[in-house]
């Protein structure tokens, strides 16, 4: 049984526990998770990076297989960096070693044939053809399409550095039965990292970085969140109730207070079972929804609240017809996080050859239209792209005493390397009605729900 074969035994009996699936890792499947890798990540603790180990993949692919399938590979630690947040703080990482990445990134392809066919349609954070833009449009068309009039923006506080590893190892068990796999995925978690030259053993949590930990994360919340989201919605909902994650970061909408009410205390004692806790600062319930600014207007209360999700600040507006949509704007706090780090980077390349900065400015600012061009969005993206192209000036005046750079050779400058703003996405209600068709008349689960709670 291959792993198509796999995939076919999970979505059959979805309480299958599989026996034997080490032996689906093949020098083959190897060689393909290595170039699924990222080329230019960081080395982990040995400092080999993904360019030296090409040179020896192929000699020491099988060698590697062998190891796996006698138990004499061992996990090497993660090597614990730091990068800065968009609110100051340091987010931990854990830079795992490429042979790790190799046999992780192999593991989880075989896993995935098991759990993509469990997890539930709400669920859109590291799944295969899956991305943050599907995620967000499911919330649109679920708010727009459902009577969602209070949202819960849930965050959990230090999700992935919070995780319990028995509990963990316990859902995995509902499904894999393979021992040797998952002492595999034992070792990885009880690894631990290396900082400043020591190694600090890990009691609970899974590395950010590490190749294993998206899957992980997922699974852990499909049974700690998922599955009793969706019962509990069917069994004390009194209204309608929408609810979409990525990741660690979810928002739940509902037709009435009380149902939002209760949700939120019965969630927050549903995690702490699990040694999980909501985010004091990040979680919040807002009234949002097509009636909010009139609701909140007649009680003489200022404009609903916004929230934020997946970089964009989703706000209450209307159409030109007067009608409720939302609008969906790039995050302040975070945008000018960005423009920070781009001017730091600019006063470094501040005697680099113009066509070079000019490049790479290009492709900077390609890369933040390509995902934040959402309708609606236009006025602060072109704050964005003035703000890069003013730095830029100001780092060409001062490349000498005396600069003449007039203003229509800096036009021409940034006509032939900064893109000008246009939208990178449809509407919402566009891409998703083409990812998810309608159902057949007769079907029990409309359109929004199947992006918003049922299974997919």
């Amino acid at each position: 049984m291959g792993l198509e074969g796999i995939r076919k035994a999970a979505k059959r009996d979805r309480r299958m526990k599989f026996t034997a699936l080490l032996h689906h890792i093949t020098p083959s499947l190897l060689v393909e998770s290595f170039y699924d890798l990222k080329r230019n990540a960081a080395a982990g603790v040995d400092g080999v990076t993904w360019r030296d180990y090409e040179e020896v993949l192929y000699t020491r692919v099988h060698e590697l297989h062998r190891e796996i399938h006698t138990g004499a590979y061992r996990a090497q630690a993660s090597r614990r960096v730091y990068i800065p947040k968009a609110d100051g703080k340091l987010r931990p990482l854990g830079i795992a070693a490429v042979e790790d990445k190799i046999v992780q990134q192999a593991v989880v392809k075989v896993l995935n044939m098991i759990y993509e066919e469990d997890f539930l349609g709400f669920s859109y954070g590291f799944r295969p053809g899956r991305g943050q833009h599907d995620a967000l449009d499911a919330l649109s068309v679920g708010i727009k399409s459902r009577k969602v009039n209070w949202i819960v923006d849930a965050d959990i506080q230090a999700f992935f550095d919070s995780i319990d590893h028995s509990f963990l190892l316990r859902f995995l068990e509902h499904r894999i039965a393979d021992r040797r796999l998952l002492r595999l995925i034992r070792n990885w978690l009880k690894a631990g990292v290396i900082e400043e030259g020591r190694r600090i053993a890990a009691e609970k949590g899974t590395p950010q970085g590490a190749v294993i930990s998206p899957l992980l994360a997922n699974i852990y919340l499909h049974y700690v969140l998922d599955l009793w989201a969706h019962p509990w919605r069917q069994r004390h909902a009194a209204g309608q109730m929408i609810v979409v994650r990525y990741a660690d970061d979810s928002v739940f909408g509902f037709e009435r207070q009380e149902d939002a009410q209760a949700f939120l205390a019965a969630m927050r004692e549903r995690l702490a079972q699990f040694g999980l806790a909501l985010h004091p600062d990040k979680t919040r319930l807002i009234e949002f929804g097509r009636f909010a600014t009139e609701n909140r207007a007649r009680r003489g209360e200022k404009k609903p609240e916004t929230f934020d999700f997946l970089g964009f600040t989703h706000c209450c507006g209307k159409t030109r017809k007067g009608g409720f949509k939302i609008l969906r704007l790039t995050v302040k706090k975070r945008m000018r996080a960005t423009l920070k780090a781009i001017r730091a980077k600019l006063r470094g390349m501040m005697h680099h050859p113009v066509p070079q900065v000019g490049k790479w400015l290009g492709s900077v600012v390609r890369g933040y239209f390509n995902y934040f061009g959402v309708p609606g969005n236009a006025y602060r993206l072109c704050s964005f792209r003035s703000e890069i192209c003013r730095a830029w000036r100001r780092m060409l005046q001062r490349r000498s005493q005396r600069h003449n750079l007039s203003w229509e050779r800096f036009r021409r400058l940034v006509n032939r390397y900064i893109p000008s703003y246009r939208n990178t996405h449809p509407y919402p209600e566009q891409r998703f009605g083409v990812t998810h068709p309608r159902q057949e008349p007769c079907a029990v689960i409309p359109l929004a729900g199947i992006c918003a709670g049922g299974r997919g």
